[in-house]
């Protein structure tokens, strides 16, 4: 008789095996295309608790079992200010899936819920300003966020309608507040859909946002601008369903020379710059 699987086992054979092409090919090719973890990295894997962040997780702990480039991983819990039933339930599923997680508390929910303009805003940059910092102590030189795939998409989609700029989601960056530090998206080619799924087959259960202030826009009181683009993706999908990945391959091969304006290193430029040295 075959020896039952534990749950970490079954999460990660299912990695390895059932969602081999749409998990774990897509989070190695990201790895290596964009160059996201050299040799000594020390890595804060980022943990909200969410489907996405565990599973970044469980992919760079399997990574780093594997890999010929040595580093190290530290995964970072941040407690903006959890209730007790989502704090315990981040806690069992990263015992569940055999994740030894370093958990710090803050105030952010508090102090994002009392702000009157663009709370999610500040929640989010609260957030990465605490992460950096604690990340940093622990002696780290990056840190690991869960955007996916469809992060980027509608990250861009949302810039380009209610931001008026094209701006990309882009798969590392330097922190310009913590010099020596980066930031990474381990996630960036691996589709949503095949998060939920991977969730889905082996029955776990993550929290959500978990702050007031999205509960409200649960409740109806509120609308979110991501949502309605993911509902604009969705009705678009059905007369193309490359779309989405239409999107993301454009943001790699972007021509500049049919831009009448881009900015660069903050700087704006004109596409007369070149057309008048013709």
């Amino acid at each position: 008789m075959s020896r039952e699987l534990a749950p970490y086992q079954q999460a990660e054979r299912s990695i390895s095996r059932k969602y081999r092409r749409e998990i774990w090919k897509p989070f190695v090719a990201a790895v290596q295309q964009y160059e996201l973890i050299q040799a000594g990295d020390r890595v804060a894997v980022c943990i909200s608790g969410g489907k996405d962040s565990m599973l970044m997780a469980k992919l760079l702990q399997m990574l780093q079992r594997i890999s010929d480039v040595p580093f190290d991983l530290v995964y970072l819990v941040m407690d903006p200010g959890y209730n007790a039933a989502n704090r315990q339930k981040i806690e069992d599923n990263a015992a569940l899936l055999h994740i030894p997680v370093t958990v710090f508390e803050t105030d952010i929910f508090e102090a994002a819920n009392s702000a009157d303009h663009s709370p999610c805003y500040l929640c989010a940059k609260m957030r990465r300003g605490h992460l950096y910092a604690k990340a940093r102590e622990l002696g780290c030189n990056k840190i690991a966020l869960g955007h996916h795939f469809n992060d980027v998409i509608e990250t861009t989609v949302m810039g380009m309608f209610y931001g008026a700029q094209l701006q990309a989601m882009i798969p590392k960056v330097h922190s310009q507040n913590f010099p020596g530090m980066e930031l990474i998206r381990p996630l960036y080619r691996i589709h949503e859909e095949h998060i939920l799924a991977w969730r889905r087959y082996n029955g776990l259960e993550f929290i959500q946002c978990a702050c007031r202030f999205t509960e409200s826009y649960a409740a109806g009181t509120g609308e979110s601008k991501r949502q309605e683009i993911k509902e604009l993706l969705r009705q678009l999908r059905r007369n193309n369903p490359n779309i989405e990945k239409n999107i993301f391959h454009s943001l790699h091969t972007v021509s500049l020379d049919t831009f009448p304006g881009y900015k660069s290193e903050g700087v704006e430029h004109s596409f007369l710059e070149r057309y008048n040295r013709l």
